[in-house]
């Protein structure tokens, strides 16, 4: 389902089971089944040329901007979100209080399934999270990371995966 505010680049693929909102989506892109994208009206989502998004993802741009580079692959459901999402509960909130930010995911990156993007994360080009990981912090461009929370597992050689381009 298309809300509204999208723009939509040439040879789009929208799953209809997918749900679009405050969106600018460029050229070449599909987005699989059951996916929920959304920005704002003051934080338009952006997905760059080429992205893929697969099934059930949660892209959620609400509270900040989010940025998909060109070219980034989103296994199946992904969740990145740019708040730690609604705590109804005052006191509570006193002990985990409402993170916000931006989220950029740089260029050519490759995000497992099942795996987690908190608000104020940075990943650069070139970036690969393994599986079922949690990033809750930013990584320089060729980071190869996993786990729970995400950490450092190695860097790509810059010279290799460029002479690949």
């Amino acid at each position: 389902m298309i809300l509204s505010n999208i723009k939509l680049g040439k040879n789009v693929e929208v799953d209809g089971t997918s749900s679009l909102n405050n969106v600018d989506i460029r050229d070449n892109v599909k987005i699989s089944k059951y996916c929920t994208v959304f920005g704002s009206s003051n934080n338009v989502l952006h997905i760059g040329v080429s992205a893929y998004i697969g099934p059930n993802c949660f892209i959620q741009g609400y509270a900040d901007h989010i940025e998909i580079g060109e070219r980034v692959s989103i296994a199946q459901n992904v969740n990145i979100m740019s708040s730690s999402g609604p705590n109804a509960s005052t006191a509570m909130q006193k002990y985990f209080p409402l993170i916000v930010g931006k989220v950029k995911i740089g260029n050519d990156c490759w995000i497992g399934a099942n795996s987690v993007i908190m608000p104020n994360v940075v990943l650069g080009d070139f970036c690969v999270v393994a599986a079922n990981s949690y990033v809750n912090q930013s990584f320089e461009s060729f980071s190869v990371i996993g786990g729970n929370p995400a950490k450092l597992l190695k860097k790509l050689d810059p010279q290799v995966v460029s002479s690949h381009e």
